[in-house]
């Protein structure tokens, strides 16, 4: 469970610009009990690794101030990206409470690079990246502009997001008593380019995730980036579940709730 969870998500920002300190000893060792921790409802394995970008020869033409790095992978499999957006999610949360920043980074990097230097094998796949250390009191103005571009600090509104028994129904006064701090984690979530293609729909007691898919974030291996996202809005979900003292049990049966254009069933979470 992330210490604070409610503070950390709401005051957690994507850092493109570091301090240039290197980070302390005491400080990776935490970073690595954070990667034995980053499990997800999937049970799929998700491999951590710090890079170091001089030694291995990598960069972003996006981060300034750093040269340590963090990879992910895992086996290409059903629910792969899900369950991987899911763990760095949580790695990303509990560096948080470290005061260590991070952001995803998917595409503004040398990828063949990358994964190399995390030892990617036949059948691995390493969606995204994070580079780490401490964030410098001042943004570049190349982070300044590339967050008002995405217009990183607004989310939709949660009539956009969040309904009761179908997608033609507001959230209820019930659900939203119930459920209304924990979606506003979800709704908080980071996601590519801001999309945040989440919406969630509550039938009594379960909460059904669906992904509002959008173009260009599929690549030509079949690999969906916004399923990454909805593994991101998941973790969010569930650690504030958890946070109330309830479990979030998962399942991935449609319970064949008609959807909008371009919706896709994820996955539903019972709570008991």
């Amino acid at each position: 469970m992330i210490m604070n969870l409610y503070e950390t998500i709401k005051k957690r920002r994507s850092v493109r610009t570091f301090d240039g300190s290197p980070l302390k000893n005491e400080d990776l060792k935490k970073l690595r009990e954070c990667f034995e921790n980053a499990e997800n409802p999937y049970g799929i394995k998700v491999d951590f690794k710090i890079l170091d970008a001089k030694e291995k020869g990598l960069s972003s033409p996006v981060i300034v101030g750093t040269d340590t790095w963090v990879a992910g992978k895992t086996l290409r499999q059903a629910h792969a990206e899900e369950a991987f957006g899911y763990s760095f999610e949580r790695f990303v949360l509990c560096a948080e409470t470290l005061g260590i920043g991070t952001t995803w980074i998917a595409g503004t990097m040398d990828r063949g690079a990358f994964e190399k230097a995390a030892g990617l094998e036949d059948g691995e796949v390493m969606p995204c990246v994070s580079p780490i250390g401490y964030p410098s009191l001042k943004m570049s103005l190349r982070e300044s502009i590339m967050r008002k571009g995405i217009k990183a600090d607004s989310r939709l509104e949660r009539s956009e997001l969040f309904f009761t028994d179908n997608f033609g129904n507001s959230l209820g006064s019930e659900d939203s008593e119930r459920f209304g701090d924990v979606f506003e984690l979800v709704r908080l979530a980071p996601s590519a380019v801001n999309r945040q293609p989440w919406r969630l729909v509550v039938r009594n007691n379960t909460v059904h995730f669906y992904e509002k898919s959008a173009r260009g974030y599929r690549n030509d291996s079949g690999w969906d980036i916004q399923k990454i996202d909805m593994g991101i809005a998941m973790c969010h979900f569930v650690l504030g579940i958890e946070e109330k003292g309830m479990t979030a049990l998962i399942s991935v049966e449609d319970p064949g709730i008609i959807v909008p254009d371009d919706t896709f069933y994820i996955a539903s979470f019972n709570i008991r």
